[in-house]
């Protein structure tokens, strides 16, 4: 039985960050929507209340049910789960004199408590809230507070149940990560052995109990995520699962060549597909990105079930989902509003009528590389950079042809080679070359030329919900401009794009 931390989500843009850090403490734990709680179970130690961008004195203030939670197991509200357990049990919340955002300093904390065990005096925390707590209910005790905010911190008397006004799990908050600790371990009792070789261990045995005898098939993209999820997989049934590797065209320089002798050396049991006319034929001319996406998903779909039709007595399909996808598809206020299709290809298990598995499902990205770590996949495989599921396509703006493709696959792969010859490659989270649906004047010799022109991007990020564009030397990036215009006939101008994330996006379309 896995012991688990679960947090109830209120919509706070740092719900993830919560239990990325309880992850980092090697705690397991859940989030699930604040209206949704499933049953706690000997499994569940504790309770965590993120905050929200609403306030809980509005019309539309999320309301918990915490009747079978508040006084049976360790609880901690945060920010607004601080404040409902305040105003809910006959508590004054109400709005502050001045909005309470940014760094404070704790000039009081109840040290004897064992929430703030080892935490300094003045130690810096971060606020992020309008409301704040004007007036405890009876039998809450005050643990701490800043220079503007009396009541930062509270418990009730008799119950292990917590608030705090400040958001120990952004970085900002320079010792969250110990009160976090305090909580878990110390005050909930977890263990803190949840760790990549106990996930790959635990994982393992519960995929050969599922799947028993049957065969599985996957498609491979040769990133990370479904490299992760096929060496586990593999490690569960062996041979039974059939790995599918398709070359749909859009692919980088080489990138099927080098991923399918790549996945030989892993030892998966891989077939490689070249289906370069099946995408490229219908895309030709093509200029919308959300048709682009549209062909490219339905051509997927077509060549998989082919491929997988030739296969005796698979059930299952395997997919590399994980944690930010499944809490996407369950949040407060359901998905997110569509800003473009998403790169994983739906419709797959219905038309092939197979169940699905998904091994990888309730991890975050840092922590799929730690446990393909643990399994000793190769680190140019981990390292990798993410890139997008309908390839290239959606880096060439404007209509897509095999020339246009082709100009863009030798643009990227002189920038990339550059960033791994410069050792940069690795301090990049994601970099790629973008074929701009533009000309530009230049002159070549003696004769004025009309070519493309080409973007660069390279971001820093942690899980690409949020990135800032990389300072790039300027000699690299003069050395990579000069090799494309010279190297590549059809370019004649390269740029470097410097938008951050949010407003702009990390890809172009």
């Amino acid at each position: 039985m896995q012991e688990r931390i679960l947090i109830l989500d209120f919509g706070s843009q740092y719900t993830q960050l919560i239990a990325r850090r309880l992850r980092e403490l090697n705690t397991y734990c859940e989030i699930h929507p604040f209206h949704r709680i499933p049953e706690l179970g000997d499994e569940t130690k504790g309770v965590i209340l993120s905050g929200s961008p609403f306030s809980t004195t509005g019309e539309n203030a999320p309301i918990p049910e915490l009747d079978g939670i508040k006084g049976r197991v360790p609880l901690l509200g945060i920010c607004y789960g601080a404040q409902y357990l305040v105003h809910h049990f006959g508590g004054n919340v109400g709005q502050s004199h001045s909005r309470e955002y940014g760094r404070a300093h704790l000039q009081y904390i109840d040290s004897s408590n064992e929430l703030f065990n080892g935490l300094s005096q003045d130690s810096q925390v971060w606020m992020s809230h309008a409301d704040t707590i004007k007036e405890l209910p009876a039998g809450y005790v005050k643990l701490a507070s800043t220079e503007d905010v009396a009541l930062a911190a509270y418990r009730i008397e008799g119950e292990p149940t917590y608030g705090i006004q400040f958001h120990p799990e952004v970085h900002h908050s320079r010792e969250g990560a110990l009160l976090l600790a305090n909580f878990v371990k110390n005050i909930c009792g977890c263990s803190g052995d949840w760790t990549p070789e106990a996930f790959v261990e635990s994982s393992v045995a519960e995929l050969r109990e599922q799947l028993g005898s049957d065969h599985v098939v996957l498609g491979l993209s040769g990133g990370v995520d479904s490299t992760v999820a096929a060496t586990l997989l593999s490690r569960a049934i062996g041979d039974r699962l059939h790995c599918i590797f398709v070359d749909n065209g859009l692919l980088r320089k080489d990138e099927f060549k080098n991923v399918l002798e790549q996945y030989g050396q892993l030892g998966l049991n891989v077939k490689g597909v070249d289906a370069t006319d099946d995408f490229l034929g219908p895309l030709d001319g093509v200029k919308d990105p959300e048709g682009k996406r549209k062909i490219i998903g339905a051509a997927f779909i077509d060549v998989f079930d082919r491929e997988a039709g030739k296969l005796v007595d698979v059930r299952w399909l395997g997919q590399g989902t994980i944690y930010p996808d499944v809490i996407e598809s369950v949040s407060v206020a359901g998905p997110s509003a569509t800003i473009k299709s998403h790169h994983n290809v739906g419709g797959l298990p219905e038309k092939m009528k197979l169940k699905v598995v998904e091994p990888l499902r309730m991890l975050f990205k840092d922590e799929v590389r730690r446990v393909g770590k643990t399994m000793g996949i190769p680190q140019e495989f981990l390292a990798r950079h993410p890139f997008p599921g309908p390839g290239l396509a959606i880096r060439i703006l404007g209509p897509i042809s095999k020339k246009r493709v082709r100009l863009l696959q030798e643009a990227d792969h002189i920038y990339i080679e550059a960033l791994k010859r410069h050792g940069l490659y690795d301090k990049v989270w994601q970099a790629g070359a973008i074929l701009l649906d533009s000309h530009s004047v230049g002159v070549m010799g003696d004769e004025r030329t009309y070519e493309q022109v080409v973007a660069l991007r390279a971001v820093e990020s942690v899980d690409g919900m949020t990135a800032d564009w990389v300072h790039l030397p300027y000699d690299l990036l003069a050395e990579v401009s000069n090799q494309i215009i010279n190297r590549v006939s059809g370019i004649n101008r390269v740029v470097y794009d410097i938008s951050s994330k949010p407003p702009a996006t990390i890809e172009w379309e």
